[in-house]
């Protein structure tokens, strides 16, 4: 592929992925065919700064963890009140990591 499409990808994008992954993203992008790359500038990834802000703001009702698309950790905090406020606070450290690594997932779905 392209370099230059590649690094306007990398450019637009890198804000989704953990810092580590980037190179090897980059390194996989250059070696896709023009019909899954066509297919990866239509994927919509998840803010992790957005998904920080509904779990400190709604965080004890799973709202976070529904945005990212973990629905099942989500019935879980809304049923138990955000593991009565300690999966809620637990989550306002880490639910950036996991935004980010949802994003990986998503993806690499379409990468290989």
């Amino acid at each position: 592929m392209d370099a230059k499409k590649t690094d306007m990808f990398m450019l637009l994008n890198a804000k989704f992925f953990e810092y580590h992954h980037l190179e090897q993203i980059r390194g996989r992008l250059m070696q896709i065919d023009d019909y899954k790359w066509g297919l990866v500038q239509t994927l919509q990834f998840k803010d992790p700064t957005v998904s920080l802000i509904i779990s400190i703001l709604v965080g004890c009702l799973g709202i976070d963890r529904f945005y990212i698309g973990d629905i099942g950790l989500g019935i879980g905090k809304l049923i138990t009140c955000g593991g009565f406020g300690l999966w809620t606070i637990i989550d306002w450290f880490i639910i950036m990591r996991a935004t980010k690594e949802k994003n990986l997932d998503k993806l690499q779905q379409f990468l290989y």
